[in-house]
């Protein structure tokens, strides 16, 4: 399952998440290989940074770089799911040769990857570890791969520019992330609404918690961004899991 994102699975024994104080990552996670029962299948909820995933299964090691997510998917999990690594990136850090805009709802495969090294760019490459994610990610900023647009961090954290144009700030926002504000605001309402409601916390509240104009504005937002009710949010089924929700660097405005 190469391709699966497994960087906000909840429910899932083994699963490991950090946060880091790195400008360009917004976290490290990984899954480590493991028996017994599985929930049936995962609903991997929309998210709008990018990540670099490495996966191992039954010999097999994978890389991939996975775009943001624009529409919820649901994935059969099955038996033996091996193990996965991740860093998510932050908004505004992107890889100079390969546009984010791109890559949304799409991910991009290493050519050539062994249990050691995989090909990002035309350069092979460590593969890096839970532990040393930041070095990794240093290594590629200082080989010119991966660069940031502070701008756009500080413009999704709610920072108001003063000498740069709106449409400029549209252009970079859209070139650093491949979506738009709105879109990226919308898609973090949402989790933070799922991430409420699976708490236990009342529609009704979470409405006025999260900035939507009534219930009905929540529940189309679901539906869109996570297919799934509030109702099924907050009494989940017991085979299905929703992928792990974390905050990330943008504001959520009304």
């Amino acid at each position: 399952m190469p391709g699966v994102s497994l960087d906000r699975v909840e429910g899932i024994p083994g699963l490991e998440y950090r946060v880091s104080d790195s400008p360009y990552v917004e976290g490290v996670y990984r899954v480590g290989p493991h028996g017994g029962s599985v929930p049936e299948r995962m609903v991997s909820v929309v998210n709008s940074n990018w990540e670099l995933l490495v996966w191992a299964s039954a010999g097999v090691t994978a890389v991939s770089v996975r775009g943001p997510e624009t529409r919820p998917t649901v994935v059969s999990l099955g038996e033996g799911l091996g193990s996965a690594f991740g860093v998510i990136f932050r908004h505004g850090a992107f890889l100079r040769n390969l546009p984010v805009g791109g890559l949304v709802d799409g991910t991009v495969s290493s050519p050539f990857t062994t249990p050691r090294s995989f090909v990002l760019q035309n350069t092979e490459w460590e593969i890096p570890t839970y532990e040393n994610a930041e070095t990794f990610v240093d290594r590629l900023v200082r080989a010119g791969l991966l660069v940031r647009d502070p701008l756009v961090a500080d413009v999704l954290a709610g920072e108001r520019p003063v000498l740069v144009t709106p449409r400029s700030v549209q252009r970079r926002v859209a070139a650093a992330t491949g979506l738009t504000q709105s879109m990226i605001r919308q898609i973090e309402r949402a989790r933070q609404a799922t991430m409420l409601l699976r708490q236990g916390v009342a529609a009704t509240e979470v409405v006025h918690l999260v900035g939507y104009h009534d219930q009905p504005h929540l529940a189309r937002s679901l539906t869109r961004f996570v297919g799934r009710t509030a109702t099924q949010l907050r009494r989940p089924d017991a085979g299905e899991v929703v992928s792990l929700l974390y905050k990330t660097d943008a504001e959520v405005a009304p």
